[in-house]
């Protein structure tokens, strides 16, 4: 696929949520997920496995979700942003709002990398 094409597909699945669905269809094996150095909710991870669990331990500490946005993809070269908010409910954190820009980088049809600023 090509950048316009992955990052047509995953703006379908982020409007409907499917986050788990962009991961299965659109990340390479050795994807890398990368966190800013202050997060206080997760780590970095790598390999599909990896970030699918770091996904899913996310998840399952929200207790509510009082809204959820995703911008329509913006494409340069071999890169696709989009803006992200959440403000959850989550164990151990409260109500919490996390404004961020979410940096996607493809290769060879897949998504390798993405990286969360907030």
């Amino acid at each position: 696929m090509t950048i316009q094409e992955v990052a047509a597909r995953f703006d379908e699945l982020a409007q409907k949520e499917q986050w788990f669905e962009i991961q299965d269809e659109l990340f390479a094996e050795n994807v890398k997920s990368i966190e800013p150095a202050h997060s206080p909710y997760m780590k970095d991870a790598q390999g599909k496995a990896a970030v699918r669990k770091k996904a899913t331990d996310f998840v399952q500490k929200i207790k509510d979700v009082h809204g959820a946005s995703t911008t329509r993809p913006t494409i340069a070269a071999n890169h696709f942003s989009v803006g992200r908010m959440v403000d959850i409910t989550a164990d151990g954190f409260g109500r919490v709002k996390i404004d961020q820009i979410m940096l996607y980088e493809i290769k060879d049809g897949r998504i390798i990398s993405e990286q969360f600023f907030y």
